[in-house]
């Protein structure tokens, strides 16, 4: 008969040993920041990182589908004289023509620092002296999911934590009414990868980004369906708090369970503070119509900009918000003379009234903000009319947070096929943005199946910070 053993390995050993292994590992794994990663009990109270912060706080507008950035960031003559000319370009995908197609778009330099920028874009193209392009971004993923996780947890498999879960293990937050990691997105679509864009992966649950809605109930299932009577709800949050209290006593090592009751006390404290934190209609007019409340085509986009000012400004550490309907947006295998300048109009005047929002409040020094895809688009032509994936060389545009400002970062090749001046990983993106925060990508790392895990893993990508885009 087999009977089971009512504690885990770890309590054996620290029972046995009078603790004296457990003080040992704490007191060594405190050497290289790395204690509170043996701690199961996690919180979301606001830390130090291990370096001085530039930035306190992330805005990530993802363009999901692969912004296409001969079109829109990143000009080039030679594929204007040489459109309809065949070349041999590797890694081509099937149904691609071969043939060199020219963007059928102007381009205009833009402020004092001369930035080229699409037509299609004039509210960012105004913001020019503010941005940081990078031009040299690569990867190795052709595909949406592969990409996405690449860019949302830094590898191109699934199940790792993202970007916003390292952030907040990191660092914690300065709201501990709201949640510390937020995605924004419209109700009728989720992109490529899913809710692989928010999770914590391996890391405590604790540390999952939370969906907010910016209509209706910002959160779901935070209010009773029927009304209880008076003093119902807190008598069944005391007794389900003694309950949880006396099944945590039993099994301190389960992660899940303490993170789903910090999740109800979270969810309780929302319940006070969500509804005034996130209305919109305290703001003024002018700057409803600055992201563009008073138009259609921007409402939606503008909605989930505005939102996200709202909550750096409230302490919340990472907000990530999704492009528009329909799925993957920016995918524009065909007809991208048309759908391209639709979806610019949806999102161009939003991102640039975020910025412009920011920084006349105070807030842009302290806040990232990265518009950036999982990749970018070929210069050949795709059923004559669109452009397919490609991972090589793309476009990533940073403001604030320290990082220059009117700035242009490497260069793809003449036709904008692939980065080849001054390249920029995706991992070197990631140490870049959590060096900005006060954090050594290096240092930042979660025990996990023997191994010690990081967002950029070092060892292996060989991430490093790009300093010459750093003020």
């Amino acid at each position: 008969m087999n009977f089971p053993i009512a504690m885990t390995r770890r309590q054996l050993l620290s029972d046995t040993g009078l603790g004296l292994g457990t003080a040992a590992v704490a007191t060594l794994l405190a050497q290289d920041g790395r204690a509170e990663a043996f701690s199961v009990a996690k919180n979301l109270l606001p830390r130090k990182g291990q370096l001085p912060a530039h930035a306190k706080s992330v805005i990530l507008l993802f363009q999901n589908g692969g912004p296409s950035q001969m079109d829109l960031f990143d000009p080039k003559p030679e594929l204007t004289r040489r459109h309809g000319e065949t070349v041999s370009i590797m890694n081509a995908m099937a149904g691609n023509s071969e043939a060199l197609m020219a963007s059928p778009f102007k381009f205009e330099r833009r402020g004092e620092s001369g930035i080229e920028f699409s037509e299609l874009l004039p509210h960012l193209g105004e913001q020019a002296d503010r941005l940081c392009l990078v031009r040299s971004m690569f990867h190795e993923d052709p595909n949406h999911p592969g990409g996405t996780y690449m860019l949302c947890s830094g590898n191109r498999r699934p199940g790792r934590p993202s970007m916003g879960s390292w952030v907040i293990y990191g660092l914690g937050s300065e709201n501990q009414n709201l949640p510390a990691f937020v995605c924004l997105r419209d109700p009728a679509v989720f992109h490529s990868g899913g809710s692989m864009q928010v999770t914590n992966g391996w890391l405590p649950s604790l540390f999952r980004g939370t969906e907010l809605r910016t209509e209706g109930d910002p959160v779901l299932n935070l209010k009773p369906a029927t009304a209880r009577p008076p003093g119902a709800q807190e008598s069944s949050l005391r007794l389900l708090s003694r309950l949880n209290e006396h099944h945590r006593r039993n099994y301190p090592e389960e992660s899940e369970l303490e993170a789903r009751i910090r999740n109800y006390e979270l969810a309780s404290r929302m319940q006070l503070a969500a509804a005034s934190e996130l209305d919109l209609s305290g703001e003024s007019q002018e700057t409803q119509r600055l992201y563009g409340l008073d138009d259609a085509a921007t409402a939606s986009y503008g909605r989930q900009c505005l939102m996200a000012r709202r909550l750096v400004e409230r302490g919340v550490r990472f907000v990530q918000i999704l492009a528009p309907p329909p799925h993957n947006s920016w995918d524009h295998h065909g007809d991208l003379k048309s759908r391209l300048p639709a979806l610019c109009q949806k999102v161009d005047r939003p991102s640039a009234a975020l910025i412009v929002d920011l920084a006349r409040r105070g807030l842009l020094d302290s806040t990232i903000v990265l518009w950036v895809g999982e990749f970018g688009r070929m210069p050949i032509s795709q059923a004559r009319t669109g452009r397919d994936h490609n991972p090589h060389g793309f476009t990533a545009i940073l403001a604030g947070g320290g990082f220059k400002s009117g700035h242009i970062h490497g260069a793809t090749d003449e036709f904008g096929y692939k980065a080849v001046v001054d390249r920029v990983s995706v991992p070197d993106l990631h140490g870049t943005l959590l060096w900005q925060l006060g954090i050594d990508h290096a240092r930042l790392t979660y025990p996990h199946h023997g191994r010690a895990e990081s967002l950029t893993d070092p060892d292996v990508t060989g991430a490093r910070v790009v300093e010459e885009i750093l003020a």
